[in-house]
């Protein structure tokens, strides 16, 4: 059973989505993603987004570790339905409605998001199945919505191949754990802004260090 992991629900049980249509992230996974982006300091009073959702626990654990809204996108009627009954656990338990559930298309969802739009955390965990090109049509769309320092994590299966990053977003760091790859996106910083002087082995852009590959 998944599980809350830290923050103000930490350790409260999840909701699962019965049968074995969605994948949901494993606690161990999620755990590291989350130490990680703890490191990053991106989490607390941040935007997020969820897509292809499944149950939500990577939304609703960022809304119990402080973010201050979550979309979570999911387009299968029982997986939205696990998705508002884990939302209305952590929005109980921190008493406003920091997550909210969206049933619909990822790709749907992104077409009507409104111009100036933008988030500071996305999560993409899409089935399997999903074709590449497909994946790097929805990462096209989203990269316009996406804060200047912005992270996009993307779960796949680790053989799969890289995502295919849009113009305007780039990879910068990725981590393998067992049948699982979590592959770490940002928006790409022009040349003009990062100025003449190299950044510093190791980092990105943001600051950002890629020590897992």
């Amino acid at each position: 059973m998944s599980r809350i992991i830290a923050g103000a629900a930490g350790g409260t049980p999840l909701v699962s989505v019965p049968g074995s249509l969605t994948r949901p992230t494993t606690d161990r996974v999620k755990e590291a993603l989350f130490s990680r982006l703890d490191a990053f300091g991106i989490i607390a009073g941040s935007r997020v987004l969820d897509l292809y959702a499944g149950s939500g626990s990577l939304g609703v654990e960022s809304g119990s570790r402080g973010a201050e809204a979550v979309d979570l996108v999911e387009f299968d009627a029982k997986a939205s339905a696990v998705c508002q009954r884990n939302a209305d656990l952590i929005n109980g338990v921190i008493g406003r409605k920091a997550v909210t559930v969206h049933r619909s298309k990822v790709e749907s969802f992104l077409e009507r998001a409104v111009d100036g739009t933008s988030w500071d955390l996305v999560f993409l965990d899409p089935p399997y199945p999903l074709e590449e090109p497909a994946l790097q049509a929805v990462l096209d769309k989203l990269s316009g919505h996406l804060a200047p320092s912005a992270v996009v994590v993307v779960e796949r299966s680790s053989r799969s191949p890289e995502p295919g990053w849009p113009e305007g977003m780039e990879r910068f760091a990725e981590k393998k754990y067992g049948e699982t790859r979590l592959w770490f996106a940002e928006p790409s910083v022009p040349d003009a802004i990062q100025g003449d002087e190299p950044l510093d082995e190791g980092l990105d852009g943001h600051g950002r260090t890629d020590r897992d590959n």
